[in-house]
């Protein structure tokens, strides 16, 4: 059905004085297709650049003197990631992500257990991005740098934000584009001078005891913990349907995210381990000062090793960094908590949460009772204050939800061959007359493999990620058992009595 225009518009055509009439570029779900590469890679950019504030010290307790090798492992599964995501979003273009994928090519409980992977991900993002606000700050109190301080900083943050969000503030689109841009300014700044001042390729090669520091262990597990380095990925599928011709947009945003990251995720690490080596304590114990006392602000660690620039300088960029790094943290906990409600909504409207989840607050048209409910769980999680164990679970949502996402893009090549796809994962083999996408395939294994590692090993993790995944599984199937029995069908259209947004 055309849509119906509200006012004339034209555009002109390829031979001068040519006009045609267009279609305004909106959605059906009414959201205005505005955002262009610019736009994709900034939004993008300030959701997975922000996770190194946090990830590097705790990728280097694990990889030591490995840590730089681990960041372009971790970049190679990244890329087979985005790839996939880009012939799903270009193929789909709607929010979700993997869960869409899921849906699409296999059932609603495959798309569950996505989506729920999705929502410990942006939970543990929420809580790991508002702890690492305070031990940030801490350049102006140091007190925010200790436990409790630092939690119960983070708490409010959450609260904060959770407030905000009930209420239906947000922040300005433009304001995100400048502080990302600011942010990658300031990362590059840093890197520069890293690699004048504190590059040493000597002592990068002394860092490494193969087998010894870090252990073989050590080494995949440090390769599973740096994957929350690219939390965020999920973003620029979830704006696909705010985007000028995604099929182009969508994979040339992500390529170009890619490589940004990549190149700052390789070498601030080089730099880090230069001026903050390997070291073997009086009780034979390998570590780094940037996953002791850095852990949980390791760029400012590496800011402060700047000892040749004058004081006053390094004392204004160490008071820059602290205040961007909280800034731009600030933000990426605001659009976990933006991501997850859009989340829930869109879960509670195909009758995968009860739709009480996901109900708009009447006068605000807000998910209050979905962001209450992430305020509250985050919350849960700050409160040990480790932020080791929050990569931990982080790796175990994002893995298993990145797996299914490689595998429903391989289904799809068979079950849908004719869907239109303006966008193709590159280098296939043909399997059984399918082309198969070997990106896809590594990316999948490699995700799958790094989640068996951290299940392996990280019994917290398990234990939290097991019961966190069993126990939605176990209200998703409770919850559809009675509608059955109230012979409520499910469908992919809004919850009773609720309109579309």
């Amino acid at each position: 059905m055309a849509e119906e225009l509200t006012a004339p518009e034209y555009r002109r055509g390829r031979r001068p004085g040519d006009l045609y009439l267009r279609r305004p570029r909106v959605t059906p779900s009414g959201l205005h297709r505005v955002l262009g590469v610019p736009g994709l890679f900034s939004a993008a950019y300030g959701n997975v650049g922000s996770s190194i504030y946090y990830a590097l010290g705790v990728t280097a307790l694990y990889a030591l003197g490995l840590t730089p090798l681990v960041f372009i492992i971790s970049g190679i599964f990244f890329l087979c990631t985005a790839l996939s995501y880009a012939e799903g979003t270009t193929a789909m273009p709607v929010a979700g992500g993997s869960t869409a994928f899921a849906r699409r090519a296999f059932n609603d409980i495959a798309s569950f257990v996505a989506g729920w992977a999705q929502v410990l991900n942006y939970l543990v993002t929420i809580a790991i991005s508002a702890f690492a606000v305070p031990n940030y700050l801490s350049t102006f109190w140091p007190l925010l740098g200790t436990w409790p301080a630092n939690t119960v900083f983070g708490i409010a943050v959450v609260v904060g934000l959770a407030t905000l969000n009930v209420v239906g503030l947000r922040q300005s689109s433009q304001v995100n584009m400048a502080v990302a841009l600011v942010d990658l300014s300031t990362q590059m700044l840093v890197v520069f001078l890293g690699l004048a001042l504190l590059l040493s390729p000597e002592m990068l090669t002394e860092n490494v005891r193969w087998g010894e520091a870090p252990t073989w262990s050590q080494f995949l597990l440090g390769i599973s913990i740096s994957m929350i380095a690219y939390t965020g990925i999920e973003t620029i599928s979830n704006l696909s349907e705010e985007t000028r011709n995604p099929s182009r947009n969508v994979p040339r945003s992500v390529l170009l995210t890619f490589g940004t990251v990549v190149l700052i995720f390789s070498l601030l690490p080089m730099v880090a381990l230069s001026a903050l080596p390997v070291e073997e304590g009086p009780d034979g114990k390998f570590t780094t000062e940037l996953a002791e006392e850095f852990i949980d602000q390791p760029v400012l660690g590496v800011v402060q090793q700047f000892e040749s620039l004058p004081d006053a300088l390094r004392t204004g960029l160490e008071t820059w960094v602290g205040i961007l790094a909280a800034t731009i943290l600030t933000i990426a906990a605001n659009a976990g908590m933006l991501g997850l409600s859009r989340l829930a909504y869109s879960m509670g409207r195909h009758r995968q949460l009860p739709s009480f989840v996901s109900r708009l607050e009447p006068r605000r048209r807000t998910p209050a009772t979905a962001i209450a409910l992430a305020g509250v769980f985050s919350v849960l999680l700050l409160l040990p204050g480790r932020v080791t164990e929050l990569a931990n679970l982080y790796s175990f949502g994002a893995m298993l939800s990145f797996t299914i996402a490689h595998v429903s893009i391989i289904a799809l090549r068979y079950r849908e061959p004719d869907m239109e796809r303006p966008f193709r994962v590159p280098l296939n083999v043909r399997i059984r007359g399918r082309p198969v996408p070997l990106p896809s395939v590594i990316g999948g294994a490699a995700t799958f493999t790094t989640w068996l590692v951290v299940v392996a090993n990280q019994e917290l993790a398990r234990i939290v990620g097991f019961s966190w995944m069993l126990g939605g599984l176990l209200v998703f199937l409770l919850y559809r058992r009675l509608a059955a029995e109230r012979g409520t069908a499910p469908s992919a259209g809004p919850p009773p009595g609720e309109p579309s947004p």
